[in-house]
């Protein structure tokens, strides 16, 4: 089928909250943090799955494959199912019940990937009884293989050039029903959706069990109701040995099984990590005796698979697993269906800097000597160098550097309370001074500044008591949580403006001190001379009230005397 245009794994990024924990988990670091957001980089990524397990916040994701299967059913394509055999440690049916669900979903029939692990198993034993020395890697699974062919192209030419159980599954499926049918995977993997990208049409599509939980409830709900299914069973027949596949060690068993040379070594190794550390100055050609390595990418194997749907102890999967194989009384010795591959290298090509480049990639992170290089991990990377190196590949920023942006956050808020004219002091539960500046000191000091100036730590570790004459305040924020803010508040001669605020609940308390005395002193002679100008003018007023008052009433007498004068005068005409 085509290639998907969509990687199998990606970042939901409105919900990616840059704690770089992906980062941190990657084996590869295939990751790229950009604007604070993590983005998987599909070309280095070998789609393990362990960014989607330790997600804090689901924003990474797997790509949904349902879609596919059913347009395959719109097709009017006979689709057949490749169930792996993890399943029987997520599902509690029976396998008549398993095949049922299956087929209400729509699909044609139901077979086990395990019969292509038994055919992989004996082309294996095969190969290994005509080794005389060297080592031969399992292809089982294909995060293996992309982290080799990535990784260690030096190590492709080691792996076994036969295709994965599931591959060779669905070649057996089509040479029994037909090319024309299509091959639906269904397991725990991740890296099978790139097995079915791959256009060899062999495995039409991949999902997961998480997807067919998910389907199962959206279109059956209740599988109880379900009733036909005594009749059912895998096509075209039930798998033995090859059941043991998805626990770490149960292909070597089976192999063994099957029947080697007592001088082939057997080894299983799981996880990345371990693989890669057992890699580590190897030689191939120096090998003694014929090794084979049964390399599975999941702790565990298959069954703590990244999609595996299910919170099962592994014991409780194992056992599981384990209890419904069935062993042949004989085996074949040679495979019926082999899918030849040739797992050729595809190396991720590693950009290479000089000494100065790195040194100036981590000046940009505040290392400017070896002893600032805490190596810590905070940002996902082992070292500090591996950080420069991200960064100058442009997959990193440098807000990633935890120690860095701390000594910024610090120095920032140094400066401010440096600066600030206004005291400023961090109180503890304990009534302990954790923080001061310069203009507290020289408020509150007195003698003691010259002292407090010269330590290291400043006022750091004395007790607000000893220092300030409110403590009261500090110790009433802290026991109530609530901030309290005074006015004009009076100690021995000064007068403060204190605003106390809690910075964490019944923890530390700051406050904000300004005195204004000073001010208040101004305002106080400043109210004095309005009041003497006012009184002033009041006595003006009064005057000028007066003299107005004593005209007023003069005027009103000459008036009167006038009127009184005319009306005697007309009185004697009459």
């Amino acid at each position: 089928m085509a290639t998907q245009t969509q990687h199998p794994v990606y970042t939901l990024t409105n919900e990616c909250k840059d704690c770089y924990k992906c980062v941190r988990h990657c084996p590869v670091k295939a990751i790229k943090i950009e604007n604070d957001h993590a983005s998987v980089i599909a070309e280095k990524c070998i789609s393990c799955g362990h960014c989607v397990q330790v997600c804090p916040t689901n924003a990474k994701c797997v790509r949904t494959d349902l879609e596919k299967v059913k347009n395959l059913f719109i097709a009017k394509k006979d689709v057949y199912v490749s169930l792996a055999p993890s399943w029987r440690s997520v599902f509690e049916n029976s396998a008549k019940k398993m095949i049922a669900v299956l087929k209400k979903l729509g699909f044609k029939d139901v077979s086990e990937t395990a019969l292509g692990a038994q055919e992989v198993s004996i082309h294996d034993a095969e190969v290994l009884n005509n080794m005389d020395k060297g080592l031969l890697i399992s292809s089982a699974c294909p995060v293996i293989v992309d982290y080799i062919r990535l990784y260690k192209p030096e190590f492709a030419k080691y792996i076994t050039p036969i295709g994965s159980p599931a591959k060779t599954h669905a070649r057996m499926l089509k040479n029994t029903y037909g090319n024309d049918i299509a091959v639906v995977f269904i397991g725990p993997c991740i890296g099978k959706k790139n097995e079915a990208d791959e256009d060899d049409g062999l495995i039409d599509v991949s999902i997961t069990f998480e997807e067919l939980k998910y389907w199962i409830a959206d279109e059956i709900g209740d599988i109880s109701e379900i009733k036909k299914e005594n009749d059912y069973e895998f096509v075209p027949y039930s798998a033995h040995e090859g059941t043991l596949y998805p626990i770490n060690g149960g292909m070597n068993e089976t192999i063994r099984k099957v029947g080697i040379k007592p001088e082939v070594q057997l080894m299983e190794i799981c996880t990345i990590g371990a693989f890669e550390k057992a890699l580590e100055n190897l030689d191939p050609e120096k090998l003694a005796m014929p090794v084979f390595v049964e390399a599975l990418a999941c702790e565990s194997g298959c069954i703590t698979g990244p999609c595996i749907a299910s919170n099962k102890a592994s014991i409780s999967s194992i056992s599981d697993v384990m209890f419904k194989v069935k062993v042949r009384d004989e085996i074949p010795q040679k495979a019926t269906t082999v899918v030849e591959c040739n797992y050729n290298p595809k190396e991720v090509k590693h950009s290479k800097y000089t000494l100065e480049e790195i040194q100036s990639a981590l000046k940009r992170i505040g290392k400017h000597s070896e002893e600032d290089e805490l190596n810590c991990g905070g940002c996902g990377y082992s070292s500090c160098r591996e950080l420069a190196v991200a960064l100058l590949d442009g997959v990193a920023e440098t807000s990633m550097c935890v120690s860095y942006m701390r000594k910024i956050a610090m120095r920032k808020a140094a400066a401010m309370l440096r600066c600030m004219p206004s005291a400023i002091v961090m109180v503890d539960n304990n009534m302990h001074i954790l923080e001061a500046n310069d203009s507290f000191m020289k408020m509150f000091a007195g003698e003691m500044y010259e002292i407090f100036k010269a330590r290291p730590d400043g006022m750091t570790g004395a007790s607000i008591d000893r220092i300030v004459d409110f403590a009261d305040i500090f110790a009433t924020t802290l026991k109530t949580g609530k901030d309290l803010h005074k006015e004009h508040y009076a100690v021995k001669d000064r007068l403060y403006d204190i605003s106390a605020f809690t910075i964490e609940e019944n923890e530390i308390v700051g406050a904000v001190i300004t005195d204004v005395t000073q001010s208040e002193t101004t305002r106080e002679k400043i109210s004095e001379k309005a009041r003497e100008v006012i009184s002033k003018n009041i006595s003006i007023v009064q005057e000028i009230a007066c003299l107005l008052g004593e005209h007023m009433v003069e005027t009103e007498t000459l008036l009167n005397s006038i009127a009184n004068d005319y009306d005697d005068k007309s009185e004697g005409e009459k």
